[in-house]
Formats: C-alpha cells, sequence, structure tokens
C-alpha cells in the first residue's frame, strides 16, 4: 500500500529535502506544515497555485496547513533570482494585496471543517520585534560569508547591488519558521526550489537556537517542490501577455484554458500530475494513447480546479467553437464606435485589444505572416483597418491559436 509520502513522491512533488527519511515519517503520520506567500501583488500567479496545490493534497491526508502570508517579508522583498532589487512597495498597497490574497487562498485550501487550514500573516509577530532585539536574537546565529554564498544572493550580489535591506529577508523567513514550530508545533516547511535556502534556513536557526540554550535539536524539516517550468526550459505562467495569474480579472478565463491547451506534448503527463486527482497509472496509459486529448482532459481539469468546473465547461466548449469555425462562441471585446472616427492602423489595432504587446511587436508578427483579419493574412503593417470591418466586427487570428472577434459598438446603427 502506498503511503502519503510515496503519493506525493510519485506525483512528482519531491526535488529537494532535508532529510527524506525524517519527512517521510512526518507525512507517513500527522504533522503541522506551512507555505508561505508574499503578497507582492494583489493576486496569486500559477507557482503559487501549484504550491497550494501540494497544501491541498497534503491537508486530504490530515496534516495541519497553515498558509503563512508575508506580510512583513513583502515589505522588504526576496532578492532571489533578481538581478535588480525589487521595487519596494508602500505599506498600504502591501495590506490591499494581503486582503486580497487571502480571499483567493480560501478559494483553494479548506479554511473549515475539523481540520481547517490557518491563515497567517507573519506581520503579526514580526512587526512586534525591535530591531535592537531581532538582531541580538536572530541576526547572531546568521553568517555573513555563508549567506552571501547561496543562490538567493548571488544574482544580486555579481550586479553590485545587494543591500542590506535585501539581506535581511533570509532571517525574516527563518524566524518565521521558529516563531512557528514555538506557537503552532510546526515541523516542516514546503516552497519552491527557488526558496531552499531561505528554508534551510529556518531549519538551521532553530538548530542553533536549541544548541545554545541547551536543548535538544527540535529537527525541523523542509521540503521543496520543482519549479514548474515548461519543456523548453521557460517558466510556465510567463506569457506574451504577461504572467498567468489565477484572478479572472487579471487573466481571463479563456486565456487561462488556452495556455494550457498550448501546452508542449512533453509537459502535459507532469501537469496532470500535479493538477488533477487522475490515478497515476491512467494518466500515463492516456498520455501514451492519445497525447491530443490528454492535453485537451489536463486544460480542463486544471481550469475546472482554478475557476470551477461550470467555467471550465463553458471555456472548453468556446475553444472547441473557435477552432472549428463558430464565431458565436469566440472571445470578443467590445470597443466604441468612436474607435473608427479616424484612420487606424493594423499595428495600433493590434496594440489596442491586446493581441500584441507593441507596435513593433505587432510589425514583427505581420512580417511573419503570423496575423490574420478576417481569414486574410495581412502583408501590410501600415493597412487601415477601418474598411476591413465587416457587420460591425471584425475577426483577428494570431498564429494558429489566438483568435479575437472584436465588435465596433453601434456600428450596425451608424451604417
Amino acid at each position: 500500500m502506498k503511503t502519503n509520502f510515496d503519493i506525493i513522491k510519485e506525483r512528482g512533488y519531491i526535488y529537494q529535502s532535508t532529510n527524506e527519511g525524517a519527512i517521510k515519517k512526518l507525512l507517513n503520520s500527522s504533522c503541522t506544515f506551512y507555505l508561505g506567500i508574499d503578497p507582492t501583488a494583489d493576486s496569486l500567479h500559477i507557482g503559487h497555485f501549484f504550491a497550494l496545490t501540494l497544501v491541498r493534497r497534503l491537508q486530504q491526508m490530515g496534516h495541519k496547513a497553515i498558509v503563512l502570508v508575508g506580510g512583513a517579508t513583502a515589505l522588504v522583498g526576496d532578492p532571489t533570482g533578481k538581478k535588480d532589487m525589487r521595487k519596494i512597495l508602500t505599506k498600504e498597497i502591501v495590506d490591499h494585496n494581503k486582503e486580497e490574497v487571502k480571499q483567493l487562498i480560501k478559494r483553494f485550501v479548506d479554511v473549515e471543517g475539523d481540520n481547517k487550514a490557518l491563515i497567517l500573516d507573519n506581520s503579526d509577530w514580526i512587526n512586534k520585534e525591535t530591531y535592537i532585539d531581532f538582531m541580538r536574537n536572530i541576526g547572531i546565529h546568521f553568517n555573513v560569508n555563508k549567506m552571501l554564498a547561496t543562490d538567493c544572493y548571488k544574482n544580486r550580489l555579481e550586479e553590485g547591488g545587494l543591500t542590506f535591506l535585501e539581506m535581511g529577508y533570509m532571517l525574516m523567513q527563518a524566524y518565521d519558521f521558529v516563531y512557528l514550530n514555538n506557537k503552532y508545533n510546526c515541523m516542516l516547511e514546503i516552497g519552491g526550489s527557488d526558496q531552499w535556502a531561505n528554508m534551510v534556513a529556518g531549519v538551521e536557526l532553530a538548530r542553533k537556537i536549541d544548541f545554545s540554550n541547551n536543548e535538544p535539536d527540535r529537527e525541523l524539516q523542509s521540503l521543496t517542490c520543482p519549479l514548474l517550468v515548461k519543456a523548453d526550459g521557460e517558466k510556465m505562467g510567463k506569457t506574451a501577455s504577461g504572467t498567468l495569474w489565477v484572478s479572472r480579472d487579471k487573466t481571463s478565463i479563456y486565456d487561462f484554458y488556452q495556455m494550457f491547451i498550448n501546452s508542449y506534448d512533453e509537459d502535459v503527463e507532469r501537469l496532470l500530475l500535479f493538477f488533477s486527482d487522475i490515478e497515476v497509472s491512467e494518466i500515463k496509459q492516456m498520455c501514451r494513447d492519445n497525447i491530443i486529448e490528454a492535453k485537451k482532459v489536463m486544460a480542463y481539469e486544471v481550469t475546472k480546479l482554478v475557476h470551477g468546473e461550470e467555467e471550465a465547461l463553458k471555456v472548453k466548449k468556446m475553444s472547441e467553437d473557435t477552432f472549428s469555425g463558430n464565431i458565436d462562441n469566440m472571445p470578443t471585446i467590445k470597443l466604441d464606435f468612436n474607435y473608427l472616427k479616424e484612420k487606424v492602423d493594423v499595428k495600433s489595432f493590434l496594440v489596442d485589444t491586446n493581441i500584441c504587446a507593441s507596435k513593433s511587436d505587432a510589425r514583427r508578427l505581420i512580417e511573419q505572416g503570423g496575423i490574420k483579419l478576417n481569414q486574410e493574412k495581412i502583408a501590410n503593417a501600415n493597412i487601415i483597418i477601418n474598411d476591413l470591418v465587416k457587420d460591425g466586427f471584425i475577426i483577428i487570428q494570431k498564429g494558429k491559436k489566438t483568435h479575437l472577434k472584436v465588435i465596433i459598438g453601434g456600428l450596425n446603427e451608424q451604417l
């Protein structure tokens, strides 16, 4: 019979661990664990959601979940993987982001019932610490040479711009783990592999504090998931139009679905393992037999998980209708009739409809033959679109996979 540890390992969640044997014991019994998320935006991206699927699975196995929203750490900014210092957010922005992120978290983890997850904010304890007390109690246990050798500081250090503010981030995250252990008996931290150094710092901080107090090592543990990357090595969720958010206000459900339906074949099995509850053997068989159908199942499952079954069914039908030539259910936007009061060139039109990020991007796509308007390939980047509008709308096709119906509001009444 498969153990809890076997299940999450088989589904590909385990990348690094401080002590696999100790973590096996924790997961095969019952433990309290936590995941930290900094509210640097007022939504969650697909990387956050991936980590929350592990929270969800562990919670369903009976473990006690804590999701820590970093109201304090977001004010500092994690330097991990950054060449430049993160933009410093105001306290007001972080406070706003915190509330939005907490509401999204509640959609993905169980916050009711006998084993409800706790959603905490590290500003509740870090803000109470004075600078001198924090540095005396926590900073004394950190060796700067060792910190500078970690990956999370390398890029910033090589660019010559590492600040003292950023150096404090590791101390704060490490302290979070110790605090959660003291108050909630939290024994395990989970997170993405980019957080490995910060997570190990928490394990080592607890050990050093125990040693200095002549107490037994409490043996905290950390477990990282692999980063969510595509077959080409690019980070998943980074699209031409920006980050893939789980909030439909930031990324439409159609765009969300399309990102997954357009995945590389090599990524389908892994995404089904992460984002569905389909048995592993069935997933592997599905991908062997018909990768196209498996991809459709995967896109539907992840959309259902994030946006609900009703919306997933709608967007699945919309996508199928679009690619079969049915324009009635095609993704649609509406522009005011006055939009065509002046002559509009195709480059501006593609930018205004968010098909392209810039006019230079639009020109490049047109020159490469990647744009069609009303089924006709556009070869001239300076063409005026006013005369191409028929029956009050125009259909844009970008490549083979992006379709958009643009309705010019009130045009029929003006004709």
